[in-house]
């Protein structure tokens, strides 16, 4: 080997070693959410495009996630350099000065192509304090064959009277397939998102103009006792266990004659390689009793930056490329229009190609008949359509979702559950100061 090669070798090694040891690693916590999981099987155009930041996953589940964020994210820790974080969180977050701003964003990036609906929650004093990577509101998904068999029609905006109509039609428990699934796992982002979403349609609340827990009114009575008659009566054993996760495989299997849960569902159901039922999904908005709200939500999944972390420009990088138009535009090539990461871009819903797919008006119709500024019949003092947009909501929430999975699980009476509400939440905020 001649000294001319040996030296453009041992300076070929020593360029590859120092991009290695200059590549600078950050930290990504996510949800396990299947859109979470796809974007880490498409690093590579990541890496491509930055060849300087290494990516290293934290993937926890929903309510695991929540806390360990948290707790980072308040106490600066810096164990993560970007958060999946929800609706929930970054107003607060940002308004505590927890979070880094990304109003400086490239213009490439477009800011203004995100949905009003989606960039207000994500809002404090103009300043976007997150990125959203999916934005979301519920619906109802169905088994079209099963409505037909049972000789019933889904309205486009049904009513819970037919919903329960619907589930008791569709319900064959010899065949295990049960007519409604929804969730039942304890969490304030589980069972207390559909539960919360689902009382405004009946008229109840979380709290009056005085900041009074409601748990003890005739709404939240009937709301309860309407939804653990569809449970116990058309829904799947074990059911008190179940989250977004747990009812996706449920409904997948073709084990659920109707799924009332996230829009951002619609196309792990619709697609053939993982859905069973996929070639007869059928979708509808989320339920209503004539008042003038319907049981649905306003979320979206959103990428943010802990002012802990002592990579932000590396951190930035990655927000950029993982919530632009280019990584949706990446998806489709790879999965198809169907399987992008829906609810956040105007431009998305403008797109020739995405309006073909079926589910794609109905989610943007979803997300934009919530409403977190009025989120109820009655004036409340609070914002947020299935959370109350308050920093106690989150131990609240979740303690109050705790007595309702036990009511679910046959555990207690919906009374007992009921009354526990109360006064665990007049008891929290008598301590916060919210009440006397």
């Amino acid at each position: 080997m001649n000294t001319t090669f040996r030296t453009l070798m041992g300076a070929c090694a020593l360029a590859a070693l120092s991009a290695g040891a200059f590549a600078e690693t950050i930290t990504v916590a996510t949800v396990n959410n299947g859109d979470m999981i796809r974007m880490q099987g498409l690093m590579d155009d990541f890496y491509a495009k930055h060849p300087d930041i290494e990516v290293e996953w934290v993937t926890l589940e929903e309510n695991v996630l929540r806390q360990r964020v948290t707790q980072d994210v308040a106490t600066k820790g810096g164990q993560f350099d970007v958060m999946t974080i929800g609706t929930y969180e970054v107003p607060i977050w940002g308004e505590r000065g927890w979070l880094v701003s990304l109003n400086d964003l490239p213009d490439s990036y477009d800011i203004d192509d995100i949905l009003p609906a989606i960039r207000d929650g994500l809002t404090v004093d103009d300043e976007l304090y997150a990125a959203p990577f999916y934005g979301e509101s519920s619906m109802v998904m169905y088994r079209t064959d099963l409505m037909e068999k049972a000789g019933l029609t889904m309205p486009e905006a049904p009513t819970w009277d037919f919903i329960k109509e619907a589930a008791a039609a569709m319900t064959d428990k010899e065949g295990e397939v049960y007519g409604i699934c929804l969730r039942g796992k304890a969490g304030w982002g589980e069972n207390m998102a559909f539960l919360t979403a689902m009382s405004n349609s009946f008229g109840a609340k979380w709290f009056d103009m005085d900041w009074k827990p409601q748990f003890d009114s005739e709404e939240w009575k009937t709301t309860l006792n309407f939804y653990l008659d569809l449970m116990n009566n058309y829904g799947p054993p074990g059911a008190s266990g179940n989250g977004f996760n747990e009812n996706l495989s449920l409904f997948q299997t073709g084990k659920c004659g109707m799924w009332i849960d996230a829009t951002v569902a619609a196309s792990f159901v619709t697609n053939p390689n993982d859905s069973s039922v996929a070639d007869s999904v059928g979708f509808a908005l989320a339920p209503d009793n004539g008042l003038g709200k319907r049981g649905n939500w306003l979320w979206a999944w959103n990428l943010g930056i802990p002012a802990g972390t002592q990579k932000v420009d590396a951190a930035k990088a990655f927000v950029e490329w993982a919530t632009s138009k280019e990584y949706t535009a990446l998806v489709a090539s790879k999965e198809g229009w169907a399987n992008v990461p829906p609810g956040t871009r105007q431009s998305l819903y403008m797109n020739e190609e995405y309006q073909k797919v079926p589910f794609a008006k109905m989610t943007l119709e979803s997300i934009l008949s919530a409403d977190p500024q009025h989120p109820t019949v009655d004036e409340v003092p609070y914002v947020g359509v299935q959370f109350v947009a308050i920093p106690e909501f989150q131990g609240l929430g979740t303690a109050v979702g705790q007595q309702f999975s036990a009511a679910l699980a046959g555990q207690m009476s919906a009374e007992q559950a009921l009354d526990n509400a109360q006064k665990l939440t007049e008891r929290e905020m008598m301590k916060a100061g919210y009440i006397k």
